[in-house]
């Protein structure tokens, strides 16, 4: 789209940057679908831990508020998606179907010298990783997901309702009336406010979306994963999530938390957040 101010959006997104550890750098890393933007920090000795943002104008600069926890033991790489909001610039080519997506992430660890790494995800990007997961389950050794869409339940029809203004006419008031919603009105942090605000018109290609796992594949999988679900999310039920996923995956741990909505995840989420996931991330 036209009329989008490039320069201020990369000021906002480095504005959230800053939140990040001191000795974080980027990483461009090349894949079929273009170059791929990596931000990394903590040892670079420590297991690898990739991370994968939800859509929109989430951006590998959502996990500032866990970088710095999750580096204690981790190498953490987290990237921007492919033609999405942040510095992963389009390619002459875009990930199409969920193989695509697949391909993209391999391409990354790849490009990284990685050949098997922890994954995280949030949202969409949760959805990304269980795909993953499932079709190249060698490359993953323990998968988190807080509150992944389209994995386990659907979206409620009220939140798809609130969303369509913003999809179909993207402008910062727009964005921040959705997210005020969606978080009960819960004050984000200001300046990733106006990162998401500033993705407003961002030049973004069509994401590719697709059904939920099959649960056959979901029983088949056996990598232990660790399931986060927001309380407060207007986004899908999820207690419907949490039992879903209990049900069938077989090296599963699901919990529900509190006072927490989708969209205020992962950067608005309690403390507690970071203990947990490395509690999963270095159990034995």
């Amino acid at each position: 789209m036209s009329g989008h101010d490039r320069a201020a959006y990369r000021i906002a997104y480095d504005r959230v940057m800053a939140k990040w550890p001191a000795d974080r750098t980027a990483l461009p890393v090349s894949t079929p679908f273009g170059e791929a933007h990596v931000n990394a920090c903590g040892p670079r000795d420590a297991p690898p831990l990739l991370l994968l943002p939800g859509g929109g104008g989430a951006t590998s600069a959502s996990w500032y508020a866990q970088a710095a926890g999750l580096a204690r033991t981790r190498r953490v790489y987290a990237v921007d998606l492919p033609g999405a909001p942040g510095l992963s610039p389009a390619g002459d080519r875009h990930p199409r179907t969920v193989a695509d997506l697949a391909d993209w992430v391999d391409a990354v660890l790849d490009g990284l010298g990685i050949t098997s790494a922890d994954v995280g995800g949030h949202s969409y990007g949760g959805w990304i990783a269980l795909h993953h997961a499932l079709r190249a389950p060698a490359r993953v050794r323990r998968l988190f997901l807080l509150d992944p869409t389209q994995c386990f339940a659907g979206f409620k029809t009220a939140y798809l309702l609130h969303a369509l203004p913003m999809l179909l006419r993207p402008a910062p008031r727009r964005i921040r009336a959705f997210l005020e919603w969606e978080t009960g009105g819960a004050a984000p942090d200001p300046d990733w406010l106006a990162l998401q605000e500033a993705a407003a018109g961002f030049p973004a290609a069509k994401p590719v979306t697709g059904p939920r796992p099959a649960p056959d594949a979901l029983r088949a999988l056996r990598v232990p994963v660790l399931l986060l679900v927001a309380a407060n999310s207007r986004t899908h039920d999820p207690w419907e999530v949490a039992t879903r996923a209990g049900a069938l995956l077989p090296l599963a741990e699901t919990a529900v938390l509190p006072d927490v909505s989708h969209h205020a995840l992962p950067q608005s989420a309690s403390p507690a957040l970071v203990r947990r996931l490395t509690g999963f991330l270095t159990a034995a």
